[in-house]
């Protein structure tokens, strides 16, 4: 089924002249085209690609029997942002026509059971580093996502998860202080975006994770200059490394300082309204989900450069040059989001809801 994104969400951002206008936003009917993209794969087991430590013939099972809240959409880290999507969205949209199928979806499969499941994998011998950061980031977000909603529902499906809320923060706050170094690529294990992610997430719910998280991007990035964002992408990239960090840190700095630290950080971004400067990511075959993984990266890199202008003084001059390349960006990945191929069926949906929801700006 081929799912096309609406003309009021792709009202984009660019005029035929390349001048910048408002960023796309989201429409009740592309949210629609959105939510059935999670529904479709929430609780579809197969196919599936399980990153699984088995420890004895015993751990020899069904993906619903090993993760069994978290089993759909091909990997554990697109089901909890899949269901996270239906979380945002019913939210969002709370009297659309999906909302109830969203919701009841959510209930389904967030159960005190289901979760006592997760619980129980997460914290098996050798599964220390498993979903570590990307997956366990989105998990946090669920979570923020459900206890903010106004949503009947979201207090009970709020409370199911917290088990496994709760042990993905101590994991996380086990590792914190041994990571000596960053983690600086395109995939899963980047710590820019997850960060970025995890921040968001414990400003509110958990400031000792709040302030573990600031002062490891302080330690990593704060003295980081001319990041070669030239050799941007890799073939397979869905997340950026330069705007990744640079997104983050805008998190962390005053606009001020933000923006003194952009200047050393990439110093070439212009200041006219031109998208030219950071060309799009292309896909060459949208069957391959590692290629197709650049659909991804369009759509991360509009919502972190739209972040990066939030994050300047008003005056700043090159806001203008981030949201015009943030508007080309977006264009070219919303368009992207079809559900033609499951490769980016099962997780574009909650790429696009997150640019086009603005959660990591505006809650």
């Amino acid at each position: 089924m081929r799912l096309f994104v609406s003309s009021v969400l792709l009202m984009s951002a660019v005029t035929a002249t390349g001048r910048a206008q408002q960023p796309a936003r989201l429409d009740a009917a592309a949210a629609g085209r959105f939510a059935a993209l999670a529904l479709a794969c929430v609780q579809k087991e197969y196919p599936n690609k399980l990153t699984h430590i088995l420890n004895s013939p015993a751990d020899v099972k069904a993906p619903q029997e090993l993760t069994p809240a978290f089993y759909g959409c091909y990997d554990w880290h697109s089901s909890v942002h899949g269901h996270w999507l239906l979380a945002r969205l019913a939210r969002t949209f709370p009297a659309a026509s999906f909302a109830p199928d969203a919701v009841a979806a959510l209930k389904a499969n967030l159960t005190e059971a289901r979760i006592a499941g997760e619980v129980a994998y997460l914290n098996a011998p050798g599964r220390e580093t498993f979903e570590r950061p990307y997956g366990l980031a989105w998990l946090l977000q669920l979570a923020a996502e459900l206890r903010e909603s106004p949503m009947p529902d979201a207090p009970a499906l709020s409370a199911a998860l917290r088990p496994l809320e709760a042990a993905v923060v101590a994991r996380l706050m086990a590792w914190l202080p041994k990571l000596a170094y960053p983690i600086r690529e395109g995939e899963h294990p980047q710590t820019a975006f997850a960060f970025g992610l995890i921040l968001d997430y414990a400003r509110d719910a958990n400031p000792a994770l709040a302030a573990m998280v600031v002062g490891k991007v302080r330690e990593f990035h704060l003295g980081d200059r001319d990041c070669p964002i030239g050799y941007e992408p890799s073939g397979q990239d869905f997340l950026s490394p330069c705007i990744a960090e640079a997104d983050v840190m805008r998190r962390v700095l005053p606009p001020d300082e933000f923006a003194a630290w952009l200047t050393a950080f990439l110093p070439r971004i212009p200041t006219s309204d031109s998208a030219g400067w950071l060309p799009i990511g292309v896909v060459t075959d949208k069957t391959d989900g590692k290629l197709a993984h650049l659909d991804g990266l369009n759509l991360s890199r509009a919502w972190m450069l739209e972040g990066m202008a939030s994050g300047l003084p008003p005056d700043d001059r090159r806001r203008r040059a981030l949201m015009a390349a943030a508007a080309a960006h977006a264009a070219s990945g919303l368009a992207a989001v079809t559900g033609e191929r499951y490769e980016g069926g099962h997780w574009l949906g909650s790429f696009a809801t997150y640019l086009t929801t603005r959660r990591g700006i505006s809650r």
